[in-house]
């Protein structure tokens, strides 16, 4: 079992999903304990694109789900949640990540975008508030407009969107695990927030067929 392999996982996500935000300290906690023996890439999905209508903020659907759902779990995790006072589009803040992500500043963006929406109650669809948060953590503020305003990610965006039709996704957060030699069509599925305990039980199933294989 020392000989362990790498574990990928690739999580399906969007910046107005509450459960993707509680999500991302499990996955942090994951990235720490395997370091470098787990590689995680976020994916886009946006899950009301236009024309689809947006949700109202206002309205009795969210405040149920966020008073039977989203706030039980945001205090089970410590987390400070709340309800934002705007549904915003989210195509331009899932651009804004794919651009920190060829800049190597991902990590810290994708929380800020996160916390922006679910603690400051930021509109992730005003580009200025982007460029406010990518400054924040250390992008260029001209080369990020640049990029938003042309549409430079657009298609990144949107290749992680057509995966996800590919391989049935249709909820996030959705976390596939797999092997490094398996393509993922044979991952684990793991679909909604999910609890440490689930995601590090796959995670070492994985690890055991693929350290059995390579003593075989």
């Amino acid at each position: 079992m020392e000989n362990k392999h790498q574990i990928n996982l690739n999580i399906w996500s969007d910046y107005v999903c509450p459960f993707c935000y509680l999500e991302e300290p499990i996955l942090n906690q994951i990235k720490k304990e395997y370091a470098d023996t787990i590689h995680q890439e976020w994916r886009a999905f946006e899950l009301r694109p236009d024309p689809v209508p947006v949700l109202d903020p206002q309205g009795e659907y969210l405040k149920t789900t966020w008073e039977r759902a989203v706030y039980p779990m945001a205090q089970m995790r410590g987390m400070a949640l709340r309800l934002p006072p705007v549904q915003p589009r989210s195509r331009k803040a899932l651009e804004a990540a794919k651009f920190a992500r060829a800049k190597t500043h991902f990590e810290a963006m994708n929380h800020e975008i996160f916390r922006a929406f679910f603690e400051d109650g930021s509109d992730l669809s005003d580009i200025n508030v982007l460029l406010d948060i990518g400054a924040s953590v250390g992008l260029d503020r001209d080369e990020l407009r640049k990029a938003l305003e042309t549409d430079q990610y657009t298609e990144h965006v949107l290749k992680d969107e057509k995966l996800a039709r590919d391989l049935k996704i249709t909820a996030v957060p959705t976390i596939l695990i797999s092997r490094l030699d398996q393509p993922l069509e044979q991952a684990i599925v793991l679909t909604g927030a999910q609890p440490y305990k689930i995601i590090r039980t796959n995670i070492e199933h994985l690890m055991y067929e693929e350290a059995s294989k390579g003593t075989e």
